[in-house]
């Protein structure tokens, strides 16, 4: 394993480069562990593929009018709420070192608070994006594929990248609150399947009911999932609402997640700093 910084530096440029360099240890070693148990990545590649397969040939020709534009339809939703569970990996993987005592040893080495954390984030960045990989060649294979350009297509994995980066910091601070692994692990799933089925990942805003419709066209994951289908080229169910989000769903996307990263990154190391000090 990389040695961890130890040499003092200065300045805020001096302090970044430390976290930098920390986190990118702690990502290398929480990559490394799930090398060992690659049984980690099941839920990352087997529960997607489920949940495609589930819908669009189980579920779709409910939902949809149309089973083939449904399919076409779902792969953007399923994109998103893949990277909205795979939330869970931050809460149960942080919650598990905190709980085995792995914190500790990290709290008595001379490195930055910010590195655990972000090296966490970032090694399950790359677990999702193995996720996209699979769930992108199981959606071609069901009949799904890219009908915008290249450009468009780099950024919708993009922004699928850069909401997992953000979900990750709110799996963070839930993990810190949580205490124990028990309890993280429903604390990571319970809140996540309201607000993923109560938007246009399955079916449009339109169908959904009073309420829940008003929920859904300001919900976050409605609008990374309407603009990942745009960006892909990808059939849309019925015209969006006039909901601004509607209308907008790449800048209300892109705005969820510069706020989500602005709250939960400082609150998650602020937490951090006060469990590690105990």
């Amino acid at each position: 394993m990389t040695t961890l910084a130890t040499a003092p530096q200065g300045g805020f440029g001096g302090a970044l480069a430390r976290t930098l360099s920390d986190g990118g240890t702690i990502t290398w070693r929480n990559l490394m562990n799930i090398r060992r148990n690659p049984e980690l990545l099941l839920s990352a590649t087997v529960q997607p593929i489920m949940f495609v397969l589930l819908f669009a040939y189980v579920f779709g020709g409910s939902i949809g009018d149309d089973p083939v534009a449904y399919r076409d339809f779902l792969m953007g939703g399923i994109f998103v709420q893949t990277v909205a569970f795979n939330s869970a990996f931050t809460v149960i993987g942080m919650a598990n070192d905190l709980q085995k005592g792995i914190i500790d040893r990290f709290r008595s080495l001379p490195m930055s608070n910010s590195a655990v954390l972000l090296g966490r984030t970032l090694s399950d960045l790359a677990v999702t994006t193995l996720g996209l990989l699979v769930m992108s060649l199981c959606g071609l294979l069901i009949g799904w594929r890219i009908r915008g350009s290249v450009t468009d297509a780099v950024l919708a994995y993009l922004m699928l990248l850069l909401f997992a980066f953000a979900m990750a910091w709110v799996g963070s601070l839930i993990a810190l609150i949580s205490g124990s692994v028990e309890v993280a692990q429903s604390a990571g799933f319970i809140w996540i399947f309201p607000v993923t089925f109560i938007s246009t990942v399955f079916v449009a805003a339109d169908r959904l009911p009073g309420p829940l419709q008003v929920f859904a066209e300001w919900n976050p994951i409605s609008a990374l999932s309407d603009s990942v289908r745009s960006l892909f080229g990808n059939h849309q169910l019925l015209p969006p609402t006039d909901a601004w989000p509607q209308q907008n769903p790449t800048l209300y996307a892109l705005i969820s997640c510069v706020v989500l990263i602005a709250v939960f990154m400082p609150l998650a190391v602020s937490k951090y700093r006060k469990v590690a000090a105990k």
